[in-house]
């Protein structure tokens, strides 16, 4: 087996993050949270499959009937089968919380090492951009963009990318500067090594553990906040199902039938015991500082 580099001992290699995710499988915690994780990404990638009846499918004649062998969890005020309209409200939440945060943790890892590595002036601008976005209210800023431009899924996605780039910046900033001077980065320097072996062999297995688990803890944050937004009629538009639209169609009749809010809410608690679960063992395994006693 090829030993490590003398000069980084004691620091991360990619070989290490991989055991790392490994080890979260033997935590119960993190194991019952990934469990959940792919329970809720397989029931929103099949949904077209699993889900017995059409979203959309109107029958008056069966509007608001509870739980049966037909409707596993009722029907709407339409007569909608609500199973089918659960499972693929999730390929909304799951597109908009995966895709958004995978963007912004790409954008906000880009900008972060140049703010790192880069010229003082370079890193005030970029710390300016950061601290204008993040000084406005998260959902106050949603609501100004989406009044502006329309309710869309798109203008969702935007606004959390726009949103969730500063956070990933400024923490990708903070661990490179903190490891731009470390003696092993000096060393490689000074053995003639490029900034893209620095960042690919040294810097990124440094910051994936903290990335992560942040991203991980983002994704409940995400599809929260498109709920939100569509329960308030500004996201996804009727008759595309939605969770915050199922929640928003079960509280206008919630006096005849709560089925419709607890088939709305169970999937989002859900997916946010699941994402929470796992970003706790994440942040278990790649920080044992904060490792919890046993």
């Amino acid at each position: 087996m090829r030993e490590p580099s003398p000069a980084t001992p004691h620091h991360a290699t990619w070989r290490a993050v991989w055991n790392s995710l490994k080890r979260v499988l033997r935590e119960p915690l993190g194991a019952f949270g990934f469990f959940l994780v792919v329970l809720v990404i397989f029931s929103a990638a099949g949904a077209d499959w699993l889900a017995p009846y059409e979203a959309n499918k109107i029958d008056i004649r069966a509007k608001l009937q509870p739980p049966s062998g037909a409707h596993w969890l009722g029907t709407d005020q339409l007569g909608r089968d609500i199973f089918s309209r659960v499972l693929v409200g999730g390929q909304i939440a799951l597109k908009v919380s995966l895709v958004s945060i995978g963007a912004a943790l790409l954008i906000g890892l880009s900008l972060g090492l140049v703010a790192g590595f880069g010229p003082r002036w370079l890193d005030n601008l970029l710390m300016l951009f950061f601290d204008s976005v993040r000084s406005f209210p998260t959902v106050m800023f949603a609501l100004a963009v989406v009044t502006l431009f329309g309710p869309s899924l798109t203008t969702v996605m935007i606004v959390v990318i726009v949103t969730q780039i500063p956070i990933y910046g400024r923490m990708v900033r903070s661990q490179t500067l903190a490891l731009r001077n470390a003696e092993f980065i000096l060393a490689e320097r000074a053995i003639g090594a490029g900034f893209i072996r620095i960042v690919t062999m040294h810097l990124l297995p440094n910051v994936v553990g903290p990335l992560l688990i942040l991203a991980s803890m983002d994704i409940p944050f995400v599809i929260t906040i498109e709920a939100g937004l569509s329960f308030l009629g500004m996201g996804v538009r009727p008759p595309t199902p939605s969770w915050g639209t199922i929640l928003n169609d079960g509280y206008s009749y919630i006096y005849n039938t709560a089925w419709p809010v607890i088939a709305g809410g169970l999937p989002i608690i859900i997916t946010t015991l699941g994402f929470t679960f796992l970003g706790e063992s994440l942040r278990d395994v790649f920080d044992p500082k904060l490792r919890r006693e046993m």
